[in-house]
């Protein structure tokens, strides 16, 4: 029946090359197409042929899928669908808007087989298929009888051969008529037709529960087929195909040969019709190059008539036009398309540019057609060369076939060469009177004629399967590189239908018969039938038989071939041979290569990627194609190899003969004997009947059984060990219920009547309980009649059979005995002792779970219930559950906080290392990025889709509980929601650890990823509607947010005014005291996580919009800003903030940001978002000087604290860091601990710095000696920074505009004019800074702008200055990427136009994959690779001195594309358009990233083009925070 609820997603990307790969597919499944990380943003459209609602299946009828989207805001999500609800191969491409299709695939999608007059379903893994030689049944209506054999074999599929008329050389696969049954099925008083065939098909699906299958040969017909010689053009003969006219004329030579030779005409030479030795061989060699090739003169047929060509160049040189061609061609002979002697040309036009007499005289134009002549000579020459390869070529393969069929020792020795028997199979019919060779020829030039001289079929050894050998191009027929099969013609389709439509339309109708009779077809020869021909046949049988079963064998020799035929042609099986493996370690490598997933597979997700696949696997113990089993190895290898084969997680199958041991190949071409019929009480030697008794009947009954049983209850999980070097057990397992089936079998590919073997076997151990002995069985002889190979039926050995025993108790075996032990716990384990185990013998057990790790197990699967409806079966309901377990999850993940889920998730290894913990370890790992469940599920969510049992993290699990006890005992300390968590972990964790250690893995990920998928919806509910209803994108920078705001073991944040409502408090577990706990938000993982280092002010506040207010954190946003509000010294807010105690105010920009999120809270915190200016702020310094001071000693409003910082700004600010010096700060030059700032009046550009220290973002200081730069700043940006500018822009405005409504009592602040004191309002400082930002900004590239003071030092025009009045102001010209930031903040600084020019600049210059480089890479030290470990002379790299010098950091690009968006808005509708796409694609870069990461977090930055850079956090707060920034704003 159709699965349900099943989802594959399949990720498109730019360049994919998917032709190949192979997508299989269940019927109910739902295939999503999402656009992967190249094509977000981009006019993807998605084309299938996969019919919508109704609509019939048209191979080349594509229909547009529409786009849905289940999120508002962005569409990273958006995919189109298509609910799969019928069998076959379908076809999908993409496009990008108009143009040509990008990249294509297939998919292929099961049938669903039915048996029974209730139509139960047969899984493909259930089938159990065996061959029958049609021919070899008699009479149609005396099949059933021989039939019987296989339904009392246990099989449940029949593959006939062609059942269809036969040519003359009695080949199964060689039909004369397609259309007409096989008249031999008929009697002479009774003619059966294709419906009695279908009748007794009906009757075997309905009554004994078998389908039945056949096989289309499309590739050729019988050479005496009567359709063919009214329709000779369905072949290739050599009137349509006169390429072919040397082949044939190569073969009618090798024909007389072989009279000549059978004759005797050679025994003068030394060679007899009986070809003995290689002496022989090179009298033929030599026969063939004097006698045949000197005479056909084959090379002439590729050649040019030279007198005709210079007779023609001389006549056009006088007489004729020239005209015009490409003289860049080469010259060279244009093939005769007729195949004529000489009939080839060459390009006159082309020959006489290149050869040009000297003169128009009688002389110089002889001199110019003697120098054509040469040139022909020479070209003649080249092609006689070709044709001589070809020749040896030819030589060597008719000698290589002569060797293999009258020499080699493993060949049929033909004997004598005659005609029956000639010296190589004839390549071409020939149907006419026998003449001299020298006769023959002309023969080619008469059509009547030649259209009956077609080419045989056959098969090239090695060839690409893709290239028809017979069409023109090819040489094969030449080369004689066929493998020829002389009874068939190969037909000639064409491309279409109405290249050769008699053809087409016999085979559709072909097709049409077979697919009403039969439930499934086997494609003969498929690796050579044109894949059109295929594909459009495959196409009418699925209209009547829409489940229709396809299987094939074919011979590419590559995985990656096969796949072109199985997804173009929806081949549902591929037949696997057990035959071509050498031992039987490489026959157990088949087992495990064709199916199943390991043992203790992880259970896969409902809805997740679509992954390549291997094709689907018909294992055969044997194909009729094979050399019987008793020829290759022995007769008592028969039952461990089919026993071994039908133990594969796959279709399994045999031929009809394999079973009853028969002793040689069944020739589909030879035998004519029939096979014997099903009589129960049939002797041994009884001819013509059959019974269980016969060879390995009995035991290939019972193991069909086992296999239908395992296929139909999901024993889907597969392991395959080698015991020692004959002997393999393989296990299937079912991952519902915890019960297994483990076969053992002992090989013999030798004959152990004449071979040694070892009787000392080694021991081996079954985990769990032995319920049974299925079957214990082993080959074993009989007192009977020697083998005499029967004159009228198909017989086998009659001296073996089967001494078989089914459903015993372990210790009624008479081949095992057992010990039981246990490791541990439940764990319990049978060591098996082989007492009787002679090669040929197989034992299969039945084993379940020890009674109480499967009542655990249930209990477990209860449990897990509440995530995944999956685990219903074999669930137990649990009576006693512990108090933890009474309610559903969900429950108690509604309680935690986000603070809590901050804890549960992540925390790194230095924010659990202050707590006194750490990150997990694993052994042959390391830690684990998170202590949280993050830490785990980053791994399992790696190797779960790979089922990597033999990961650290697995073998950590299976070694023992730390693990589990790791995660309970950390959460359970924690108290509160927590502890009640960890309690829920413990007590899930307590039936886990019940379980058999190879079961843990699985069932900790299922734990795991349940809880995890609850806790991360109790994480979004707890978010902004914008979060919830945002895109999977979205979600998950909301998720990380959570990774960064979070408390400690000591809080981070200054106390807040006691006085101040909605602050969290807890209990401090040393002092037992109430304390404040606000959570702060650090500034990146791992680096700046823990202690002095977590908060950073400027971090901060670039972070706290998107981190806190878009995610709708209102109150942790408000008390982040109150608290830093508490620290606000010299007019600024520190940059280290050091819990307030040890702050550095060594930066000018943190201040500004720390304003800009002040307005962004009053502007995007509804109701009462300005009430925050009225907040009371505990003050720690006062005043400059004041030591820190208690909560509450002095408070002000927030609005008061804001207006001193700009109070002081105006004023001027100089002063020297306390406690400056070394032991402060290494890195730095004692000039650096002195700062300074202020506001220039006229401009009103805030502006501070010198060369000795950095205030802004690009803070980073020197410190090697070797380089000499240390206390020198890579990036000191003095003077006014372009960034500083715009955010006092913004926060001007804001509060001139506050003012006006009295939000903010203030209007402006106190200055010092030209000696004067003035008071500037702050729409007037707006003002100023609106009226002089582009004029000193702007950077127009004109010499002649009145603005620009160094024309000199600027290299990049239409950009804005990343300064203004830097001590060095070549400084002040360099690019960088920060103008976009005041872009953001205070738009209307700039003039669209050259706005929209600046970020052109800023996109081809600086734009990577993931951020924007630091600094212009035509400037002279930019350097991409940031390395802090390096320290050697070069000083502009030294100890990562480039750190803002070029690496990619990732937190202004969200600026420079939030800019781009807002001016494309202002400029044009369609440029608005085009950069939403650019946004899109920009960020699927980081969606991208982010789902694969571990840390599942942005990093701070990356090298040069988006390289790693392992100097870097690895999720960063501002990175996530600003592209949650843009997504919002999007």
């Amino acid at each position: 029946m159709p699965y349900r609820n099943q989802v594959r997603i399949l990720y498109l990307n730019r360049h994919d090359k998917l032709e190949r790969t192979l997508f299989r597919l269940k019927q109910g499944y739902e295939l999503q197409f999402h656009l992967g990380p190249s094509l977000q943003g981009k006019g993807i459209q998605v084309h299938t042929n996969y019919p919508l609602d109704t609509q019939k299946f048209e191979r080349h009828q594509f229909h547009l899928l529409k786009w849905q989207n289940t999120s508002e805001g962005d569409d990273s999500d958006k995919y189109c669908a298509i609910i799969l609800r019928m069998s076959g191969s379908f076809q999908f491409h993409f496009t990008e808007g108009n143009n040509q299709k990008e990249s294509s695939g297939y998919i292929i999608v099961d049938p669903i087989l039915y048996v029974g007059h209730d139509n139960q379903v047969l899984t493909l893994d259930s089938i159990c298929a065996q061959t029958f030689l049609s021919k070899c049944l008699g009479p149609l209506d005396e099949w059933e009888d021989r039939l019987n054999v296989s339904k009392h074999s246990g099989y449940n599929m029949i593959h006939f051969t062609p059942t269809q008329t036969l040519g003359l050389s009695r080949s199964c696969y060689s039909l004369a008529d397609q259309l007409e049954l096989n008249p031999e099925f008929s009697r002479a008083d009774k003619t059966f037709n294709w419906n009695d065939v279908a009748r007794l098909v009906e009757k075997l699906k309905n009554e004994w529960n078998v389908l039945c299958i056949t096989d289309v040969v499309y590739n050729h017909t019988a050479s005496n087929s009567p359709w063919l010689t009214k329709h000779p053009e369905c072949s290739y003969n050599i009137l349509n195909s006169p390429h072919l006219k040397p082949a044939w004329l190569l073969d009618r030579a090798l024909w007389h040969l072989t009279l000549d030779v059978a004759k005797g005409n050679y025994q003068g030479r030394g060679l007899p019709a009986h070809v003995e030795n290689e002496h022989h061989l090179n009298i033929i060699r030599q026969i063939i190059w004097e006698d045949i090739f000197s005479k056909l003169r084959l090379w002439e047929f590729f050649q040019v008539n030279v007198d005709k060509v210079v007779a023609d160049f001389r006549n056009v040189l006088i007489n004729g036009e020239k005209k015009k061609c490409d003289t860049r061609q080469n010259l060279k002979v244009i093939q005769d398309p007729e195949f004529k002697r000489f009939g080839c040309v060459v390009n006159m036009s082309l020959l006489l540019k290149m050869f040009v007499p000297h003169g128009n005289s009688p002389h110089e134009i002889d001199e110019c057609c003697g120098w054509v002549h040469r040139k022909m000579e020479e070209l003649n020459m080249e092609r006689y060369h070709e044709v001589h390869s070809h020749q040896e070529q030819a030589v060597n393969c008719v000698l290589g076939t002569i060797t293999y069929e009258r020499l080699a020792g493993h060949g049929p020795k033909l004997g004598p060469v005659t005609a029956k028997d000639p010296l190589v199979t004839r390549y071409f019919t020939y149907d006419f009177e026998e003449v001299p060779f020298e006769e023959e020829e002309p023969m080619m030039y008469q059509p009547e004629k030649a259209v009956y001289f077609m080419a045989h079929n056959g098969w090239v050894m090695g060839d690409d399967p893709l290239r028809n050998f017979a069409e023109p191009g090819s040489n094969v027929y030449l080369r004689r590189e066929l493998i020829c099969w002389g009874d068939s013609v190969k037909l000639r389709y064409g491309k279409k239908p109405e290249d050769c439509p008699y053809l087409w339309a016999h085979m559709q109708k072909y097709t049409e018969i077979t697919a009403k009779v039969f439930h499934g077809v086997r494609l003969d020869n498929c690796h050579s039938t044109p894949i059109r021909v295929a594909e459009y046949m495959l196409d009418s049988a699925r209209r009547l038989r829409p489940n229709l079963y396809v299987v094939a064998e074919l011979f590419t020799g590559s995985e990656d071939m096969d796949n072109v035929f199985v997804t173009k042609l929806g081949i549902s099986s591929l037949i696997r041979e057990a035959m071509s493996a050498g031992d039987s370690h490489e026959e157990g490598r088949l087992v495990y290569r064709y199916g199943g997933m390991p043992v203790g597979s992880f259970a896969q997700l409902s809805v997740r990627p679509l992954l390549p696949k291997i094709a689907h696997a018909l294992f055969m113990d044997v194909t009729h194609d094979n050399e019987s089993l008793v020829q290759r190895r022995s007769a008592h290898d028969a039952l461990p190899c089919a026993t071994i084969v039908s133990m594969a997680c796959c279709a399994s199958g045999s031929t009809m003969g394999f079973d009853h041991l028969v002793p040689h190949q069944i020739s589909v071409v030879e035998e004519e004997r029939l096979y014997p019929k099903y009589n129960p009480n049939a002797l041994p030697d009884s001819p013509g009947e059959l019974n269980e008794k016969c060879g390995i009947i009995a035991g290939k009954r019972a193991i069909n059984l086992l296999h239908q049983e395992l296929g139909a209850e999901s024993f889907n999980q597969v392991y395959v060990d080698q015991v020692d070097e004959d002997i393999v057990a393989v296990t299937r397992h079912s991952p519902n219920i915890h019960r297994s089936v483990v076969a053992v079998s002992r090989t013999a590919f030798k004959d152990p009547t004449n071979s040694h073997y070892k009787t000392d076997l080694p021991t081996m151990c079954i985990p769990g309980k032995i319920e049974e002995i299925v079957l214990e069985a082993m080959t074993v002889q009989r007192e009977t009649a020697p083998y005499k190979k029967d004159k009228d039926f198909i017989n086998g050995l009659p001296q073996y059979t089967v001494d078989i025993r089914e459903h015993l108790q372990l210790k009624q075996s008479r081949i095992v005995t057992a010990k039981e032990t246990s490791k541990e716990r439940n764990d319990y384990v049978y060591e098996i002792s082989f007492e009787n185990f002679p090669p040929g013998s197989v034992i299969i057990f039945r084993v379940s779970l020890d009674p109480e790790a499967q009542y655990a197990v249930g209990i477990l699967r209860y449990h897990l219930i509440q995530f995944n409806p999956f685990y219903e079966a074999g669930s137990i309901t649990d009576l006693k559950a512990p108090s933890a377990l009474t309610h559903a999850f969900i429950a108690d993940a509604a309680n935690l906080s986000l603070t809590d889920l901050n804890m549960l998730l992540y925390r790194c290894d230095f924010e659990e290392q202050e707590d006194g913990g750490g990150c997990y370890n694993i052994s042959n790992f390391g830690p684990l990025k998170y202590a949280g469940l993050q830490g785990f599920l980053s791994v399992l969510a790696d190797i779960r889709p790979k089922n990597d049992l033999g990961h650290p993290l697995c073998e950590n699990l299976r070694d023992g509980d730390w693990m589990m006890d790791f995660i309970s005992n950390r959460l359970i300390a924690r108290g509160g929601a927590l502890e009640v968590v960890g309690k829920w972990f413990d007590a899930m964790f307590s039936y886990l650890k019940m379980l058999p250690r190879y079961l843990i893995p699985c069932y900790f990920d299922a734990l795991l990823i349940g809880a995890y998928s609850v806790i991360v919806q109790a994480t979004l509910d707890r978010m902004s509607s914008f979060v919830q209803n945002g895109s999977t994108f979205v979600k998950q920078l909301g998720m990380a947010s959570i990774q960064m705001c979070g408390i400690g073991r000591f809080p981070a944040l200054p106390q807040l005014s006691p006085s101040l409502k909605g602050v969290p408090y807890r209990l401090n577990y040393i002092t037992n005291e109430k304390e404040q706990c606000c959570p702060s938000l650090a500034a990146g993982l791992p680096h700046f996580a823990a202690g002095l280092f977590r908060c950073w002010g400027r971090d901060t506040f670039i972070s706290l919009k998107g981190l806190l207010l878009v995610t709708g954190r209102a109150p942790e946003a408000r008390n982040i800003i109150l608290s830093f509000a508490s620290t606000l010294r010299h007019g600024l807010i520190p940059n280290l903030l050091g819990h307030g105690i040890y702050a550095r105010y060594n930066c000018r920009d943190a201040v500004w940001w720390w304003l800009q999120c002040i307005q962004d809270f009053c502007t995007s915190v509804e109701n009462g978002g300005v009430d925050i200016l009225k907040c009371a702020v505990s003050r720690l310094y006062p005043t400059d000087n004041s030591p820190a001071l208690a909560p509450g000693t002095v408070e002000q409003p927030l609005y008061e604290v804001m207006q001193e910082a700009l109070q002081r700004h105006v004023e001027g600010v100089e002063y020297r860091e306390r406690n400056a010096g070394p032991h402060m700060d290494t890195r730095m030059r004692d000039e650096g601990f002195n700062v300074s700032f202020g506001v220039d009046l006229e401009t009103g550009f805030v502006f501070g710095g010198h060369r000795y220290n950095c205030g802004t973002w690009m803070d980073n200081m020197g410190e090697s000696d070797m380089a000499q730069n240390r206390g020198v700043p890579a990036t000191p940006r003095d003077g006014s920074a372009v960034e500083i500018i715009g955010l006092c822009k913004s926060t001007v405005r804001w509060l001139a505009n506050l003012s006006k409504t009295s939000s903010f009592p203030y209007t402006g602040v106190k200055g010092q004019l030209k000696g004067k004191e003035v008071f500037i309002t702050y729409e007037e400082w707006d003002k100023k800074i609106q009226d002089n930002f582009e004029k000193s900004f702007f950077v127009s590239g004109d010499p002649n702008d009145p603005n620009e003071k160094y024309p000199n030092f600027v290299h990049k025009k239409n950009i804005y200055k990343d300064t203004y009045g830097a001590t060095s102001p070549w400084c002040d010209y360099q690019l960088r990427p920060n103008f976009p930031i005041t872009m953001v903040v205070a738009p209307e600084l700039f003039t669209p136009e050259k706005a929209w020019k600046a970020l052109k600049v800023v996109e081809d210059h600086l734009l990577g994959p993931l951020g924007l480089k630091t600094l212009d890479p035509d400037d002279q030290v930019y350097c991409g690779f940031y390395d802090n470990s390096i320290d050697n002379g070069n000083f502009n790299i030294a100890k990562g001195y480039n750190y803002h010098q070029g690496p990619e950091w990732l937190w202004p690009l969200g600026y420079f594309l939030r800019a781009k968006l807002h001016f494309s808005k202002m400029i044009e509708e369609k440029l608005y358009e085009d950069t939403k796409y650019l946004v899109k694609h920009v960020l699927s870069h980081h969606y991208d990233h982010l789902s694969k990461s571990p840390w599942k977090g942005l990093p701070e930055l990356t090298n040069e083009n988006g390289a790693h850079c392992p100097f870097s956090c690895e999720t960063q707060a501002w990175s996530i925070a600003v592209v949650l920034d843009v997504l919002y704003e999007l």
